[in-house]
């Protein structure tokens, strides 16, 4: 992402209200993540679901990182 897309998603991180809705979402979708890996068998998709925690993980750190880039 460039310095501009950073800068567009200041009033999104910046909004408290909205940060903690969508660190809800992404910890409500870990934990059906989780609930997926119990139960996949399939090697490449445990893979991709484990993929897909990572990045749900990355909200953790969205306000700090727009906020480091967007400068």
């Amino acid at each position: 992402m460039d310095k501009d897309s950073y800068r567009n998603l200041l009033p999104l991180v910046n909004n408290k209200a909205a940060m903690l809705l969508l660190q809800e979402y992404a910890t409500s979708r870990i934990l059906y993540m989780h609930g997926l890996l119990e139960i996949t068998k399939d090697q490449s998709r445990i893979l991709e679901i484990q993929g897909a925690i990572a990045e749900l993980r990355r909200f953790d750190t969205l306000k700090d990182e727009v906020k480091e880039r967007a400068k």
